[in-house]
């Protein structure tokens, strides 16, 4: 059974993927009503930092695993691609080659 997918198939499930964050999230205190963190990103050139509640953490984490799945399949598709681009270039390499020859059949001058 073949197992590997073919770009398309990581470009549909790449296509699926409709929330995620890249960025940081660490905890500032942890309290009764659970941990609240800070989330760092960069963004327009900036480091940027945003308070996130307790409340929201849980979707954050969400986000951000999201975004670390994105990038497998981002480097998944390029390894499949590279694949059949290296697969369609051998392929087309399947001539006959002529033997070297030596670099110049011209005879040396002679010194005079």
């Amino acid at each position: 059974m073949n197992t590997k997918k073919t770009p398309e198939d990581i470009l549909r499930q790449i296509a699926s993927i409709r929330r995620m964050e890249k960025g940081t999230l660490s905890t500032l205190r942890q309290t009764a009503g659970g941990r609240t963190c800070n989330f760092q990103r960069w963004e327009d050139g900036r480091n940027r930092s945003e308070y996130i509640p307790a409340n929201g953490v849980a979707a954050v984490e969400v986000n951000l695993e999201t975004y670390a799945e994105f990038e497998k399949l981002a480097d998944s598709y390029v390894q499949a691609i590279s694949a059949r681009s290296r697969e369609e270039r051998l392929s087309g390499d399947k001539k006959k080659r002529r033997a070297p020859t030596s670099p110049s059949r011209r005879k040396p001058r002679s010194k005079a």
